[in-house]
């Protein structure tokens, strides 16, 4: 298991070298073809006027010129970082970056992302919501920590619940976990019975299948969003594995306490399946 394509959202807003550089680490570890890929688009400006209606357009075709002729700037700068060190290709759509993005999703094995406001969502014009990008693309999602230009992965956390989404999250994460110095498979439980541990001795079996030993921890706490961050940074997690649970109500995406947790600490590496 392998991923052999790899979609990286660039902002639009943004230095595109730090997570440039985290794109090519990756794709040279696994062999794969780096997509670079940015979206983003004008609102149409509004105007009351019958005859400014003609004005208005011609503004927004100004703006959405200025966001090609960034992308163009982006795509040199891309391809310059690259320098065929792996294979590439780069695309970028004037358009929605949720719908351009979960559409282009479809070509990847895997997602690469950054979220430097966390949950929040930002110019829905010009930056993918992490919600819908984690909860709708269908793939992986690598959210990397804020600035960072290189994917550390010696010490891997997965943050364990028995529901689809985690083990999803765990398949998805195990060419990555594959090349860890430390596994640690942690479920976090007010009252943890026989049945969480249990579930946690069958993660680690699977994990064994693939050649990857990890060890477990049971950590006992109403808090599981605060319990989980704290053990995150007592054991300097490099990545943490998770499902990604929420919502879409009233046009924005609603969380899961510990995804929304989980997203807004932009220190960590998070590998996220939904």
């Amino acid at each position: 298991m392998s991923y052999k394509s790899i979609l990286l959202n660039l902002d639009i807003d943004s230095p595109i070298e730090p997570l440039t550089r985290v794109g090519i680490d990756l794709a040279k570890r696994f062999g794969a073809r780096l997509i670079g890929f940015c979206a983003a688009d004008a609102p149409l400006p509004v105007t009351m006027a019958p005859e400014g209606a003609a004005l208005a357009a011609e503004l927004w075709e100004q703006l959405r010129d200025e966001i090609r002729k960034r992308f163009k700037d982006m795509h040199g700068e891309f391809n310059s970082l690259v320098a065929r060190s792996v294979s590439s290709e780069w695309r970028d759509a004037v358009e929605n970056p949720d719908h351009a993005l979960t559409s282009s999703s479809r070509l990847v094995d895997l997602i690469v992302t950054s979220a430097s406001q966390g949950a929040s969502t930002g110019d829905p014009y010009r930056k993918a919501d992490p919600g819908n990008l984690v909860l709708r693309a269908g793939r992986p999602v690598l959210v990397a920590a804020h600035g960072t230009a290189h994917l550390p992965t010696g010490r891997v956390v997965v943050a364990w619940k028995d529901t689809r989404e985690a083990r999803r999250a765990v398949a998805d994460a195990v060419p990555l976990m594959a090349m860890a110095n430390e596994v640690t498979v942690v479920a976090v439980d007010p009252d943890p019975d026989d049945w969480i541990k249990d579930g946690i001795g069958d993660v680690t079996s699977f994990l064994a299948g693939h050649g990857i030993k990890a060890r477990t921890e049971i950590l006992k706490s109403g808090d599981e969003a605060g319990r989980l961050i704290d053990f995150l940074a007592s054991v300097n997690a490099e990545l943490i594995v998770s499902g990604a649970y929420g919502h879409s109500r009233l046009r924005e995406w609603v969380f899961g306490g510990v995804t929304r947790s989980l997203l807004d600490e932009v220190w960590l590496n998070r590998l996220m399946s939904s």
